[in-house]
């Protein structure tokens, strides 16, 4: 059953009719608990408070189905707003986009050009940025695109997931660009052909990833919400007495508060991922395919009254 309902809410994640209904309708059926409201401001008053806690966020302007020069130079325009917003504020935050939101699929010039934009930008106001990875399609040409800009700037970060047979050889092959990589389970359906298709699989690569990481003296940010892999990685930075200050959880908005705050409390790194934006459909459907508990949550908030 999990199968399935995981297997319908990425389907509807992809389905550009509902994207543009609910971009037009706001952020209605239980989103408000995942995505920080529509807005910049809005998203700074959230961050404002998880800072408060102890928590440092990386804040995402959230974007489907980029077709136009026109819609990508908007996204890198609302990128750049997100990062002044955090040096004007004093947040401790940092930025996470996706290329194909800068116009990945549309060509490499234009890519590039609100690559440098944003890098230009988050390097003056002493921002981090990491680029997301996306379905397996586009993970080839994501990380040529991350270590071209990883030889021009130095605040500059990727994702690698742990589900794909070829990140091992991956993570090896950035090992040159002593890389701050977040490592992620991976969130997209893919083929046996190209994915683990058993979960203790993908947990046994996701461990051996952050144990090479860590061990090859990387910053290594262990994005779960697995508390199997939250105490593996405890237990393995002990072992080999790595530096707090060399890896950090990160967690999504809204999904474990309680559990984040916690990790915060015993003196570990937490980073929130935090979205915002009028697009946010595409996001939230992936959010309720990844834990039957999404559902349960939004299903109680249709229906109370």
């Amino acid at each position: 059953m999990e199968k399935l309902m995981r297997t319908f809410f990425l389907f509807l994640s992809k389905n550009r009719f509902l994207t543009r209904m609910a971009k037009k309708y706001g952020l209605h059926f239980g989103a408000s608990k995942f995505v920080a409201g529509e807005t910049i401001e809005e998203a700074v008053n959230v961050i404002k408070d998880l800072n408060s806690k102890g928590l440092t966020v990386t804040i995402d302007y959230l974007g489907e189905f980029v077709d136009t020069e026109k819609e990508a130079n908007e996204m890198a325009d609302n990128s750049i707003k997100a990062i002044q917003a955090i040096r004007k504020e004093g947040l401790h935050s940092q930025l996470s986009l996706k290329l194909t939101s800068m116009g990945l699929d549309i060509s490499d010039k234009l890519v590039l050009h609100n690559m440098r934009r944003i890098m230009n930008a988050a390097l003056e106001n002493n921002v981090f940025v990491t680029i997301d990875m996306e379905d397996y399609s586009r993970c080839e040409k994501t990380l040529q695109i991350f270590k071209l800009l990883k030889s021009e700037y130095k605040n500059i970060g990727t994702v690698l997931q742990a589900y794909l047979y070829r990140t091992e050889q991956d993570l090896n092959d950035l090992d040159d660009y002593s890389p701050n990589l977040r490592l992620v389970k991976g969130a997209y359906k893919e083929s046996a052909e190209v994915a683990y298709p058993v979960k203790e699989d993908v947990d046994g690569n996701y461990k051996k990833l952050i144990a090479t990481h860590l061990f090859n003296g990387n910053f290594t940010a262990v994005a779960t919400h697995d508390d199997t892999i939250i105490e593996y990685t405890k237990q393995f930075v002990s072992e080999q007495q790595i530096e707090r200050d060399l890896f950090e959880f990160q967690m999504l908005y809204g999904i474990r508060s309680e559990r984040q705050l916690e990790l915060a409390k015993e003196g570990y790194n937490m980073r929130v991922y935090v979205p915002y934006g009028t697009d946010w459909y595409g996001y939230f459907m992936r959010r309720l395919a990844e834990r039957p508990a999404n559902v349960a949550f939004v299903l109680k908030g249709i229906f109370k009254k």
